[in-house]
């Protein structure tokens, strides 16, 4: 199975992307969160009062240096998050968005992952009709290992498990509940919580289930380049040596 990887820049109204325009020498890099945005900012010259100004206005400032090697500041901010129009077409259109989203010069520039080309087309035409948008790269990546900047963010992996469901589930994976063989049961572990054996088997259910469930695209793109089915491999050499 093929996988294809492109990267297009596009323009809407948001504050990263108007500071972007308003100072070109700019880079902002985001990292999207449950509830906020990790901003990396960075320029090769001294920052000006006018730019310290728009950084002040985005949130909490993290990190902040200055050298030889240019400005760089990392901010947790509130003010603009992805724009979810263009997520939820990402997502229409069997494209997996990868952060972080890149603001330079007042474009934003995204990257996406599909398992076919014209998955990506059909994208590009639905983004056309209504924005600015252009297509910088797309690239086959078949015969490629999946990069590390694929793998999933934690946000994401957890995302819709209840704070009780977590805590199930980090309980039994501290306790040996996943190991080979296990060092505890279910009863056991209900023990050591203030409710019944019933209740928290169904928290560790849903737990386990949901986290499967938000994992399973980026195991598909784990799969996907795999020359061979490794459990077909596996059993076609146990059928060879027995034929031996």
């Amino acid at each position: 199975m093929s996988l294809y990887e492109a990267t297009i820049r596009v323009k809407h109204e948001c504050p990263y992307r108007e500071i972007s325009e308003r100072h070109p020498d700019l880079t902002i890099r985001e990292w999207p969160l449950s509830d906020c945005q990790v901003l990396e900012i960075t320029s090769e010259t001294t920052p000006t009062d006018e730019l310290r100004d728009d950084i002040d206005q985005l949130g909490t400032v993290l990190h902040e240096s200055k050298g030889n090697e240019g400005y760089h500041i990392v901010t947790q901010s509130c003010l603009c998050s992805l724009e979810q129009s263009i997520i939820d077409r990402f997502e229409k259109h069997n494209c997996l968005y990868q952060s972080p989203t890149i603001y330079r010069q007042g474009w934003e520039h995204y990257t996406v992952v599909a398992f076919d080309g014209e998955d990506i087309r059909e994208l590009l035409g639905d983004l056309r009709s209504d924005r600015e948008i252009e297509l910088l790269s797309k690239t086959s990546i078949s015969e490629k290992q999946i990069p590390h900047s694929m793998l999933a963010p934690a946000n994401q992996l957890f995302e819709n498990i209840t704070d009780r469901q977590l805590a199930a589930l980090q309980l039994a994976l501290e306790s040996g509940y996943y190991e080979q063989p296990r060092k505890t049961s279910l009863r056991d572990l209900a023990d050591q919580t203030a409710v019944a054996r019933s209740t928290y088997e169904e928290h560790l259910r849903k737990a386990e289930n949901k986290l499967l469930t938000n994992a399973g695209q980026f195991l598909r793109l784990v799969t996907a380049t795999s020359a061979a089915d490794p459990l077909q491999v596996e059993e076609t050499r146990r059928t060879e040596q027995a034929a031996d």
